[in-house]
């Protein structure tokens, strides 16, 4: 989501193992939209790493020893919830200091949650009205299928969607209130590739709902389904405009950044990238997957940040006040801590990114998987 210009007082400045200053350009505020004219970026200059990284990002380390940490929300008083995929825990993550950055404590663990392949316990995401109804809800897969409960912490989860397909790839799993109140998340075609375009299924779709997993008002068919003709989504985020931005994962061709609006069809498995067809929506940008595969997604001010696992790096895409993309995407901390999986707005303007070395697909390091906070040079964190 796009994040506010607030300043966290929370003791993060405490024990944090302080990263790298990643050198290169930054991004100024864009210029206006003007039609037809070149986009006006900064020249990458290499990163400690030999990378080819174009924004300057300050790194420090929160946490570390993880285990395929997924799924990053934060509670009003905010402490971090991060969900990890494999163990089923939901982990609190400070606000108080600890040995690695900030202190680390299990909040619970979702019985209920069967790891295996890409699913387990992925998405979070903390109610608007936390204060009120102590409510979260998480996304995770089943036996049989993915699903969405309620969870206020301590209790049993209450499944409020169920039916989502489930299979070894391809779970989705995003998770998140959008600027008007609703939930939304991101979904799988779970391997089976007919299911993104077919209406009745819930697979390879956003979901727009109630928090009692209901169709929120103004869904395009009358039911959940918000959006068609997605692969694996993994990631959501809204920019000031209000306007919908989510990451999906394809097959071989292409990895896409898509602007969701409702009822439009994003074309998977007809097409990957541009489909150059009028009944498709074309990503605004598309990656090879060497490069990307990218999960997470945030917006800070004008700039959008994508996580990316098999590409082990960020991207930085500058956004216009129309919600088009400025020039090129430059790359953030590639090739440095590995498989990169969330990326998330913290209260203090800031970005928590997380590392999924240990998810059988990455070379874990010793302190693997670690919760990253990053400050790029542009973005509301660095304004605070």
């Amino acid at each position: 989501m796009t994040l506010a210009r607030t300043r966290w007082r929370a003791t993060l400045g405490v024990a944090m193992a302080t990263g790298s200053l990643v050198a290169g350009c930054s991004f100024g505020a864009p210029p206006p939209d003007e039609s037809g004219a070149p986009p006006r970026l900064p020249s990458p200059s290499a990163s400690a790493s030999g990378a080819p990284d174009a924004v300057e990002t300050t790194v420090d380390a929160l946490a570390k020893h993880l285990a395929v940490p997924w799924g990053v929300a934060f509670l009003p008083d905010t402490t971090a919830l991060v969900t990890e995929r494999d163990t089923g825990k939901i982990l609190k993550i400070g606000p108080q200091p600890g040995p690695d950055g900030l202190a680390v404590t299990t909040a619970q663990t979702i019985p209920q949650a069967e790891p295996g392949g890409s699913g387990g316990l992925l998405g979070i995401a903390v109610s608007p009205a936390y204060e009120k109804d102590q409510t979260v809800f998480i996304y995770y897969s089943t036996a049989k299928d993915n699903r969405i409960a309620a969870l206020k912490l301590g209790e049993t989860p209450i499944p409020i969607v169920t039916g989502i397909p489930h299979g070894t790839l391809d779970n989705g799993g995003a998770l998140a209130f959008g600027p008007d109140g609703y939930l939304y998340a991101g979904t799988g075609d779970a391997g089976n590739r007919s299911t993104a375009q077919n209406r009745a299924s819930l697979g390879g779709k956003v979901l727009r709902m109630t928090t009692a997993g209901k169709p929120a008002p103004g869904n395009p068919y009358g039911t959940l389904v918000y959006s068609v003709g997605h692969r694996d989504v993994q990631g959501l985020a809204w920019d000031a405009g209000r306007r919908l931005y989510v990451t999906d994962s394809g097959a071989t061709g292409w990895d896409e950044l898509d602007q969701v609006k409702s009822g439009g069809n994003y074309g998977w498995p007809a097409a990957e990238g541009t489909a150059h067809n009028p009944k498709y929506t074309d990503p605004i940008v598309a990656w090879r997957p060497a490069e990307a595969a990218c999960s997470g997604v945030a917006v800070s001010e004008q700039l959008l940040i994508t996580a990316c696992l098999l590409g082990e790096r960020l991207y930085a895409v500058q956004l216009t006040g129309s919600g088009t993309v400025l020039g090129a995407p430059q790359p953030m901390l590639a090739k440095t801590y590995g498989r990169l999986r969330a990326v998330t707005a913290a209260p203090d303007g800031s970005l928590w990114v997380t590392t999924s070395n240990r998810d059988g697909e990455g070379k874990p390091g010793p302190d693997d998987d670690k919760i990253l906070r990053i400050v790029p040079a542009g973005s509301a964190g660095a304004l605070t």
